[in-house]
């Protein structure tokens, strides 16, 4: 481990690959006359043509500084680096970019079955009085299941004013009776306007929006202090209702699985392998 490489914890880890952090020394690089050197963890030169062919495979943009990059080809991450905004960005070694994307389908299941006892407790949380932690959380899961809005993230919302979920503002929200409308700028600056009727969920939301500040979703603290929720927060709710493995981010994999399903369902059976496949596609 003095690399910061250890073997995967799970059996369901791709084969060969080894888990790494860019906490831990590695490989960087400076700018040179020819475009860039790249360096060892104790800043050599590296002239080996084997370990410059994988760095350049990488296709690290040029406009990334703060660079580190795995000194093994095995590493789970291959390199991360901040964009010209600033933001963390990261390079994945191929393998496990396959098995990441494979696994977040393998836990549907479980999620389907785990889904069930998250709706009782929201249930159940969504009852209480006043404007406490469990009640906003419970009310933002809520919205989170039929709308599928992205969670959000605060750095996010500061630095590239794209907001979600967990960091709309009072501004971004219309309500008319039992009807709500959410218009904001998300994800890579996409306009969304999404529209929701249910009377509960109005009624609640629209007494969150009395409260003072500018963040739409946040509760009272034990001592009475308004603190705005974080997609943290949300996330830990989910967790403790249905399990450790997932997340809000299980909720837009399994609404488009549905939606996939419901949608084969309505075909007429594949009469061959290259008419399934039309299908799918």
């Amino acid at each position: 481990m003095a690399d910061g490489l250890a073997t995967f914890p799970t059996e369901a880890a791709p084969k060969g690959l080894t888990w790494c952090s860019d906490d831990h020394p590695g490989l960087s690089r400076k700018v040179s006359k020819a475009g860039f050197d790249y360096l060892d963890a104790k800043g050599g030169r590296i002239t080996d043509e084997k370990v410059l062919d994988r760095i350049r495979m990488l296709a690290i943009p040029p406009a990334w500084t703060d660079v580190w990059i795995c000194p093994r080809a095995s590493g789970h991450i291959q390199a991360t680096g901040r964009d010209v905004k600033g933001r963390k960005q990261y390079r994945y070694h191929n393998d496990w970019s396959t098995h990441a994307s494979s696994n977040k389908f393998d836990k549907l299941p479980a999620f389907a079955a785990a889904l069930p006892r998250l709706r009782k407790q929201v249930e159940a949380d969504m009852a209480k009085r006043g404007a406490c932690r469990d009640k906003v959380l419970a009310t933002a899961v809520q919205l989170l299941e039929i709308t599928l809005i992205r969670v959000g993230n605060a750095e996010y919302a500061r630095k590239n004013r794209s907001y979600g979920l967990t960091t709309l503002h009072k501004r971004h929200l219309a309500v008319d009776g039992a009807g709500l409308t959410f218009a904001f700028k998300g994800k890579s600056g996409v306009e969304h306007k999404v529209s929701v009727r249910d009377r509960r969920l109005a009624t609640v939301i629209r007494s969150l929006r009395d409260l003072p500040g500018q963040s739409l979703f946040k509760y009272r603290d034990e001592d009475g202090d308004l603190c705005p929720i974080t997609s943290d927060d949300v996330n830990a709710y989910i967790r403790d209702a249905m399990g450790e493995q997932f997340s809000a981010k299980d909720f837009r994999t399994w609404a488009g699985t549905v939606s996939a399903a419901r949608a084969l369902r309505g075909m007429e059976p594949a009469t061959s392998a290259t008419d399934a496949k039309r299908q799918i596609n």
